[in-house]
């Protein structure tokens, strides 16, 4: 594999592109910090070419997250990309993700280590729940302690954590969701019932991501709402697709409620220190 330079972008967000739904977290990540580096997220990339064409992406951002696009399976070669390098996660299709991490001999299991049912849809099928009674608030316009508390609540219940580093990681996420306007709070009434977000955005496709309700106002639809009345407001912008994982059987459920289809499976390998590869 070669490393990608600034005059290889075009071809490789139009490579990305064709692979959205596996590869939205390398795209937003070059989209916001692009590939110079001194962010976190900024992004590293290494192409294989095959007949002129690109044919396997490999993106690290700068934080040591992996996200392998590699439809042919250049596995030995990614392992010799990577070696002495600190790897953190990988991320993306399962089955690349499995081959990525066999490859690089991380056998660990991860802090987070799992494997999700992924779906897309086009949101010109999007299927609206009755919303009469509801409206979607923007956090600007929302209880941000609830909005934190939540948050918080959903890093101990979807990714393990500690509740004091659930609570300072929701700290940083919501003022992060703040400066992005990526998340809204659902409303009944005059009470908070669901939140949703993008954890990903492009022009015209995005990620659904963080999507929680409080265990007293579950089984109530609330979630599926919230996430088509978000995508609905986006789709008036000129989004056209979104993609998702689910958590868990009544997630996806919701999900295919108003219209998902299961497009494959995405996996989260993450670890709380980065492991060196060793070549």
């Amino acid at each position: 594999m070669i490393a990608a330079t600034e005059a290889d972008r075009p071809m490789i967000e139009a490579f990305l592109h064709r692979h959205f739904a596996e590869a939205m977290f390398p795209l937003s990540n070059l989209a916001r910090h692009g590939m110079a580096g001194g962010h976190p997220r900024a992004m590293r990339f290494w192409l294989r070419w095959a007949a002129g064409e690109v044919t396997d992406v490999l993106g690290v951002s700068d934080e040591g997250r992996v996200f392998p696009i590699c439809p042919t399976g250049p596995w030995g070669k990614v392992a010799v990309v990577l070696a002495g390098q600190p790897v953190r996660s990988i991320i993306g299709a399962a089955d690349q993700v499995a081959a990525c991490r066999a490859a690089l001999g991380l056998t660990a299991r991860g802090d987070l280590d799992e494997i999700e049912p992924h779906y897309a849809l086009s949101l010109t099928d999007l299927i609206m729940p009755d919303a009469l009674g509801f409206r979607l608030l923007s956090l600007h316009e929302a209880s941000l302690e609830t909005a934190t508390r939540w948050r918080a609540a959903f890093c101990e219940e979807a990714m393990d954590y500690e509740p004091k580093d659930a609570m300072d990681r929701a700290m940083a996420d919501v003022t992060h969701y703040l400066e992005l306007d990526t998340h809204r709070i659902l409303v009944k009434g005059q009470a908070p019932v669901a939140m949703t977000g993008f954890n990903a955005v492009l022009p015209h496709v995005v990620q659904v991501g963080g999507v929680y309700t409080p265990p007293d106002q579950r089984g109530r639809g609330y979630a599926r709402l919230a996430v088509a009345l978000h995508l609905a407001e986006v789709r008036e912008n000129g989004v056209r697709d979104a993609v998702l994982s689910a958590a868990n059987a009544a997630a996806a459920r919701a999900y295919e409620a108003i219209g998902f289809r299961r497009c494959g499976s995405f996996a989260i390998l993450d670890y709380a220190e980065p492991q060196v590869i060793h070549g």
